[in-house]
């Protein structure tokens, strides 16, 4: 079997997280595509939204978009911040996995080496990177050409909604104004 794994905070999620899942549908060879939502991200101190809203918010997006698609609660659940080797070990393991490909945006680039046991980790994937920002990438890696200029952090401090697909906007909107009002 042949999956991938999307990781990431969601924190929200936005056009352009929902671009990388649809062109990893078209684009890859796989049988599950897998959204992993982070309980907290294990390069930072804190989320904005609380992770279950998160969780749900991914779900209320994709998990009915394919029968392919698995919107997991694997992170989230553990309640801690979780290495994406342990992610990619638990689910090579749950679906006896042949091939693993970890979809990470371009930005992560950089700071991949210093990724929890990353030589264990490139060993088992098939990194897979979505364009963004006009950030090069090297010929050597597999792409999903989107290069989408969106941030949820950028959503989150100017407070403009428009990058939230409209299934989770009123939901997004209302927590990040009463958040930002406290």
């Amino acid at each position: 079997m042949n999956i991938a794994i999307f990781g990431g905070s969601f924190d929200p999620p936005h056009f352009g997280h929902d671009e990388v899942v649809k062109s990893a549908l078209k684009n890859l060879n796989i049988d599950k595509l897998i959204i992993i939502p982070t309980f907290l991200n294990p390069f930072k101190s804190e989320f904005g939204a609380p992770p279950n809203l998160r969780l749900q918010w991914c779900r209320n997006l994709w998990e009915n978009l394919s029968p392919k698609i698995i919107v997991s609660d694997y992170e989230t659940s553990q309640n801690r911040a979780v290495a994406s080797i342990d992610s990619v070990s638990y689910f090579k393991n749950k679906f006896n996995a042949s091939r693993i490909y970890l979809i990470i945006g371009a930005d992560q680039l950089n700071s991949l080496h210093k990724w929890h046991r990353y030589d264990e980790l490139k060993a088992l994937v098939s990194f897979v990177v979505a364009c963004r920002d006009d950030i090069k990438i090297d010929e050597n890696l597999q792409k999903l050409d989107i290069n989408v200029k969106i941030s949820s952090s950028k959503i989150k401090s100017e407070l403009n909604f428009k990058q939230i697909p409209s299934a989770i906007l009123s939901s997004v909107q209302s927590f990040y104004k009463d958040k930002n009002a406290k």
